[in-house]
């Protein structure tokens, strides 16, 4: 017997002073059976990162011809292909052709700088390509099946809070 996702609703503030973006936002997200919280908020911070109101979460983990989160265009192009960990290059490569601007977030540091170091060069042809990494400690202990959070974006940092904490979340441009 096959486990279900877990639905978790989120209903999200975000404050972006670098973009001038100020929303609130009501998300239902499914979280995979094989993803664990941490993951699971990365998705989240990728979303708040890229705030708008046609950014969408896609079938992800279980589907190979979509990202995990993109934007499409009123005509059905790919305007902002997003996707998460240390992917291979036919997936980048896939992505790069299909959207107009790529951008994949790694977020186990060790993992991450070897991933980079050993693709670095692959990489380079790909115009539309950006690589970020997310620091995010303790960020897993946020989650719940129903979520309250305040998000402030501002000089490249990520102000993340619930009634319970509040983390700092850097982004570093590998």
């Amino acid at each position: 017997m096959a486990i279900n996702s877990t639905i978790v609703k989120v209903s999200l503030n975000i404050t972006d002073m670098d973009r001038h973006y100020y929303q609130s936002h009501d998300l239902t997200i499914a979280q995979h059976p094989s993803e664990n919280n941490y993951r699971f908020m990365i998705r989240l911070i990728a979303f708040m990162i890229n705030a708008n109101e046609q950014l969408s979460f896609t079938k992800g983990m279980n589907s190979d011809d979509e990202a995990e989160l993109w934007q499409k265009s009123l005509t059905g192009e790919i305007d902002l292909w997003i996707d998460f960990g240390q992917l291979d290059e036919k997936r980048v490569r896939k992505a790069c052709g299909r959207a107009k601007q790529v951008i994949i977030y790694t977020y186990h540091q060790g993992k991450a700088k070897v991933w980079q170091q050993q693709n670095k060069e692959k990489f380079q042809r790909f115009n539309n390509l950006t690589v970020y990494h997310i620091e995010a400690e303790g960020i897993d202990a946020m989650v719940q099946r129903s979520m309250q959070l305040q998000c402030t974006i501002q000089d490249g940092e990520l102000y993340l809070s619930n009634d319970d904490l509040n983390l700092t979340i850097t982004l570093e441009n590998l």
